[in-house]
């Protein structure tokens, strides 16, 4: 009776060790994945097959292989859907496509579906920055400007020429950096009832480094919207791989610029990091 005792008692034994075991593989699973990286979907479903600029093996190669020390990077040209989107953080698009690249299909608009969806992500508690150079860029902003409506914000056809954008101290995310703005347009705020923004103005005292064109109004903006956050930028080529290694962009050269922490505190800031 003893000896079926001890042997019961033994097995009893090893059958907690082994549970317990279990249960610190499985704690320690679920640690490893909430303690992850958050995850930067670089979106190219709105950018028209054939466009060349902002390549994610291309001009942004550079900028996603820095942005991978703090995401985990995803590049698709999916559609957005609540599955593509089910794990991601922050999407990032840039410069989506007004129209077809010669010898391409005609490039995704955003539609009312896509709005809502976007919308959606964003309200649960995503991000989502969209970036664009009106000028000469195919551009698209009328079903764009559609969605910024959501935001209380317009782009709209006033440009400024590239210049060293010392950013003020006072301004969340962004203050005491310099910009390397390399031309854009502009974002005009109608200030929605119930939207909190942060704004990046253009400063007239700092003269552009080449070109002439100066005009007053904002060059970034950033939204909370219910749980998520929203940024909208004027220029699309400020993050280029040439503007990164010190060498500018289109002939103008900003230097000791922080582009690549500016870029990561947006990232980071619409991701809720």
């Amino acid at each position: 009776m003893q000896y079926t005792e001890m042997i019961l008692r033994s097995f009893i034994s090893k059958i907690s060790l082994w549970l317990s075991c279990a249960m610190l593989v499985v704690f320690s699973f679920q640690l490893t994945a909430n303690d992850g990286k958050p995850v930067l979907l670089y979106s190219r479903y709105f950018n028209a097959e054939g466009e060349k600029r902002y390549l994610p093996d291309g001009s942004y190669r550079e900028i996603l292989k820095e942005l991978k020390t703090s995401f985990e990077v995803r590049v698709h040209a999916e559609r957005l859907t609540k599955k593509t989107l089910s794990d991601v953080d922050v999407i990032l698009i840039s410069n989506p496509s007004a129209e077809p690249v010669e010898g391409n299909p005609p490039p995704a608009k955003m539609t009312s579906r896509d709005r809502r969806q976007l919308l959606r992500f964003i309200r649960r508690g995503g991000g989502l920055i969209i970036m664009g150079n009106q000028e000469n860029h195919n551009l698209e902003t009328v079903q764009v400007n559609k969605f910024l409506n959501e935001f209380g914000m317009q782009w709209v056809d006033n440009y400024t020429d590239a210049k060293g954008l010392q950013i003020p101290q006072d301004i969340p995310v962004l203050g005491g950096l310099k910009w390397g703005y390399y031309t854009g347009n502009q974002i005009r705020l109608t200030q929605k009832t119930g939207m909190s923004y942060w704004t990046v103005p253009n400063d007239l005292s700092q003269a552009p480094v080449n070109g002439e064109r100066d005009a007053q109004g904002i060059l970034l903006a950033g939204a909370g919207y219910q749980k998520g956050r929203f940024v909208l930028v004027t220029d699309s080529g400020w993050i280029n791989n040439t503007v990164l290694e010190g060498k500018g962009l289109g002939g103008a050269v900003i230097e000791n610029d922080d582009n690549l922490e500016i870029m990561m505190r947006l990232c980071l800031w619409a991701s809720g990091r």
